[in-house]
C-alpha cells in the first residue's frame, strides 16, 4: 500500500541532492539547505493531508485564486510565499508533482534545477481514514473526551475550546486542562504543582513533565485503556482550583456541601 506520506517521499527524494529531515514534528524535504516541501497531517487540529511548497508569492496567489478547495496559505510560512496542497481533495498526483519540482525549482541551484523534469513515482493507493487523519476521532478516544467534558462541566464558569487544535479547558480566562497526543497516544495535561510533579513522575510511568509547561508545574498523564477516574478527578479538580477566582472556587465549595 502507498500512502500519501510514501508518495510524496518518493517523490521529493528523487530530485537531485534533497534531503529528508524532521521540521516542527513535520517531514520536510531540502535541497542546499533550503526547504521547499513539507508534509503534514492535522496541524494544529485542522484535519488536513497536506503538503505545503516554497513556490513564491505570485505564483501562491495564482493557486489559491483558482482553486481554493484544494490550495491554501498555510499559517507561519505563507507571507513567505508558500502554499499548501490538500492532498485528499482529488488534485491529480500528475499535478501534485510538477508542482514540487516548480518548488524545487524556485530554490535549488541553477546546476541542479536546469533541465529538471518530474521524475518517476507512485501514486498512494490508500485513502487515510478520518481516525488515521485525526486520532482524537477514534471511538476509544471520544469517549475519553466526552466523559472528560462532562466532568469539567460540573465546575462553575468553564469554557471549552482549541488550543493549537487541541481540546482545551479553561477556568474563566486561565486554562487548567489539555487534551493531546503523544506518539498516537492520548494524554492529558493538567496542573499539579511542582512539589507533586517529580515524585508522581519517578513513581509512575504514566506520568511526564511536559517540555514546554513543566517548569511551570504542568504534568502530562497518559490515561491508556483503562483510565483511573477517580484519580483524574482529583488532578482534574487540583489544576482547576489552582487557576480559578474566589468567587468559582466559592460556588464550587457551595455545590461540594
Amino acid at each position: 500500500m502507498t500512502s500519501p506520506y510514501n508518495s510524496v517521499q518518493q517523490l521529493c527524494l528523487a530530485l537531485p541532492q534533497t534531503e529528508e529531515v524532521v521540521s516542527h514534528s513535520f517531514p520536510t524535504f531540502k535541497v542546499a539547505g533550503k526547504a521547499f516541501a513539507c508534509y503534514s497531517l492535522n496541524h494544529h487540529g485542522d484535519e488536513k493531508v497536506a503538503l505545503t511548497l516554497n513556490i513564491g508569492l505570485e505564483t501562491q496567489r495564482q493557486l489559491v485564486l483558482s482553486a481554493p478547495t484544494l490550495f491554501f496559505i498555510p499559517p507561519y510560512s505563507g507571507s513567505k510565499g508558500w502554499v499548501g496542497i490538500e492532498l485528499n481533495r482529488g488534485l491529480q498526483w500528475d499535478r501534485v508533482a510538477e508542482l514540487v519540482c516548480e518548488a524545487y525549482t524556485h530554490v535549488a541551484p541553477l546546476n541542479l534545477s536546469k533541465n529538471l523534469s518530474v521524475p518517476s513515482f507512485t501514486a498512494p493507493d490508500e485513502s487515510l481514514t478520518a481516525q488515521q487523519i485525526n486520532p482524537l476521532k477514534t471511538i476509544e478516544n471520544r469517549k475519553f473526551l466526552e466523559r472528560l467534558r462532562a466532568l469539567c462541566s460540573t465546575y462553575p464558569e468553564v469554557e471549552e475550546l482549541h488550543q493549537f487544535g487541541h481540546p482545551a479547558f479553561k477556568a474563566g480566562k486561565k486554562t487548567f486542562a489539555v487534551v493531546y497526543l503523544i506518539e498516537g497516544s492520548l494524554a492529558l495535561q493538567l496542573w499539579i504543582g511542582l512539589a507533586a510533579q517529580q515524585p508522581l513522575v519517578k513513581s509512575d510511568s504514566r506520568f511526564r513533565v511536559p517540555a514546554y509547561a513543566g517548569h511551570n508545574g504542568w504534568i502530562d498523564m497518559i490515561p491508556g485503556t483503562n483510565p483511573n477516574w477517580d484519580e483524574i478527578m482529583v488532578l482534574l479538580e487540583t489544576s482547576y482550583r489552582h487557576f480559578a477566582l474566589k468567587r468559582m472556587l466559592s460556588a464550587l465549595n457551595q455545590r461540594l456541601r
